[in-house]
């Protein structure tokens, strides 16, 4: 996922991103740690803002929009449809406009997951990505028909995008705190994995902190409750030493995957994503 011409990661991830331990064979779990609640399909739209510059950076202001439609089940798999347009500026007249749109499919048991992205900066087409990643017994095998036919041998271990948030939610209902997981999306045409470090904070109870967006006043969510989260993503191939986040996503988890007040820091500058609009769909349960 891209904003302002930077990486950020899964879209399920900020399920997302948005949608985010891989202690044993990922397949052969993937049923016992599907949620009681089950991930909710939704419609969710995502307005963002520069919340804060630092240091040199030349970012003076930042505005855009992120839609994000998911819907699927354990036994009909995970959609997601995603787009993002941002605008960025750096108060000398250089104003950067990008459009990213992504759509994926993952299966249940986190075995195949499909992605197909296109990004526009300033309405051109910089990046194309299609391909299919297959969970094999002792490997991932990834497929890619965009930017170019290329076929990747990836770790067993690595998880996919919304088996990510999965295991995410199942950690902070055991109380787990400090979570690591290796992430695969199909980003930097389909050759790029993070590290990435989850920190879950204390469970908020759904009587404190009421939200005021639009999770406000929403009853598939009334009972439900949700955590604070930070996921850091690092940069796979650097693996060495003590590491710097290539950028970090702070965000409030429900148990059935819904997210809100997003803040994405790049360490030069931050963003902030306010739930505008929600629409929590019905979800077919499985036979």
């Amino acid at each position: 996922m891209m904003i302002f011409g930077k990486k950020i990661g899964p879209a399920a991830t900020i399920t997302c991103a948005l949608a985010l331990v891989c202690g044993g064979a990922l397949a052969s779990r993937a049923h016992a740690l599907t949620p009681t609640v089950g991930l909710a399909s939704h419609r969710a739209v995502y307005e963002l803002t520069l919340a804060h510059s630092h240091g040199n950076s030349s970012t003076v202001s930042a505005r855009g929009r992120i839609l994000y439609d998911f819907a699927g089940s354990a036994c009909e798999g995970y959609k997601l449809e995603f787009r993002q347009v941002s605008e960025l500026d750096n108060g000398e007249g250089k104003v950067t406009l990008s459009d990213l749109r992504s759509n994926t499919w993952e299966d249940g048991e986190a075995k195949n997951f499909h992605f197909k992205s296109e990004n526009y900066m300033d309405q051109r087409l910089v990046d194309q990505v299609d391909g299919q990643a297959v969970r094999e017994p002792g490997n991932i095998a990834v497929a890619l028909t965009k930017p170019k036919d290329a076929k990747l041998s990836l770790d067993r271990l690595i998880v996919f995008p919304t088996e990510h948030v999965r295991r995410i939610i199942d950690a902070a209902r055991d109380g787990k705190s400090i979570r690591e997981f290796p992430v695969y999306d199909g980003s930097e045409k389909g050759e790029k994995i993070y590290n990435t470090l989850t920190v879950i904070g204390r469970m908020i109870p759904p009587n404190e902190k009421v939200p005021s967006d639009a999770a406000a006043g929403q009853q598939a969510l009334a009972g439900l409750a949700r955590w604070p989260v930070t996921v850091s993503y690092f940069d796979r191939d650097k693996a060495t030493g003590e590491q710097t986040p290539v950028y970090a996503i702070t965000f409030e988890l429900y148990e059935n995957g819904i997210s809100r007040a997003l803040l994405l820091d790049y360490n030069d500058f931050a963003i902030s994503g306010e739930l505008k609009t929600l629409e929590i769909k019905d979800t077919k349960p499985c036979p």
